[in-house]
């Protein structure tokens, strides 16, 4: 009888574990989701300050513009529950800011503003920290899928209701390769 009830006790304890360790590696991602969302704020705190500097000297580029603002109130309007979605909208965000910067190249006194260079300096190391951001969330959505998806960690989050959280991934977009010719 002893035997019997170490033995279920063995078997709880073990089921305890894998239960915290599945809650565990969901708080991990939602906190590298959170960190993403630090750094996401970064960049959409300093995009009004890079689209003021910008309109000063670029009249012609005004589509480019009101396309960023779209899409970064967009992005901001998307929560942690749309992830996929967050991720589409910070992409191409990302790829109209890029398109911004290629511009200004355009404008020497735009180019030359002390206030510019600035902000292209701050967006420079914004984007460096979102990336990193990214690869820590990637690192740790990996590790909770993993334990979604093999047993015997797998039934338990299916019975808590844990499921697969989506990994950051580059759009098709982003994987091409870039001509040159298409920004001179």
């Amino acid at each position: 009888m002893l035997e019997i009830l170490i033995f279920i006790g063995a078997i709880g304890v073990l089921i305890w574990f894998l239960y915290a360790g599945i809650i565990k590696k969901r708080n991990k991602a939602n906190e590298a989701f959170a960190g993403i969302d630090v750094q996401l704020k970064k960049r959409h705190d300093l995009i009004p300050n890079i689209l003021q500097i910008a309109k000063r000297f670029m009249a012609h580029e005004t589509e480019l513009l009101s396309e960023i603002t779209r899409l970064r109130t967009a992005a901001q309007a998307a929560g942690a529950d749309k992830a996929g979605e967050r991720f589409g909208l910070e992409s191409a965000l990302q790829d109209q800011l890029g398109k911004l910067m290629i511009a200004v190249e355009a404008y020497p006194d735009l180019k030359s503003d002390e206030a510019m260079v600035n902000a292209q300096r701050t967006y420079a190391e914004v984007e460096a920290h979102i990336a990193a951001a990214r690869r820590f969330y990637n690192s740790a959505v990996n590790a909770l899928n993993n334990a979604v998806h093999i047993w015997p960690t797998s039934m338990i989050a299916r019975m808590i209701g844990i499921g697969e959280m989506p990994l950051f991934e580059a759009t098709a977009q982003e994987r091409s390769a870039v001509d040159a010719r298409d920004h001179l």
